[in-house]
């Protein structure tokens, strides 16, 4: 079966850090484009940031560059996102994805197919 599982997710302080860890079962992640996605209450999933497979590039939205990095482990079948510098505009629910397609560089989730549950992440002093 497959499945993606996140955690990590909490209670921040502004200025804080935090690490989001995504763990895929039921299929190999060798293959896999891998992202985070972020929803606000009201507002549209947005794209967080994606990871290549084929060449390692990397895409961040703008409100994330300089404070986020994603990163992947594909012996743990694991993938993350270390957020520094957290902002209260950063409080949502964070979702990894992954796509079958290695050279895909994307922040649509339109070109995602594998989605976890989520985990709550919340800034806040």
């Amino acid at each position: 079966q497959v499945q993606l599982v996140e955690s990590g997710g909490g209670l921040a302080q502004p200025g804080g850090s935090l690490s989001l860890s995504c763990v895929a079962s039921g299929f190999i992640l060798d293959y896999y484009t891998i992202a985070w996605f972020r929803q606000a209450p009201g507002k549209q999933r947005e794209g967080v940031s994606c990871l290549s497979r084929s060449d390692g590039l990397t895409s961040y939205a703008d409100s994330v560059k300089g404070r986020f990095t994603i990163s992947r482990d594909d012996a743990k079948n694991t993938w993350y996102l270390h957020m520094n510098s957290l902002k209260p505009e950063d409080t949502a629910k964070y979702y990894c994805a992954a796509a079958n397609h290695p050279e895909l560089l994307s922040l649509n989730a339109i070109d995602f197919h594998l989605w976890g549950q989520g985990t709550q992440v919340t800034v806040s002093s």
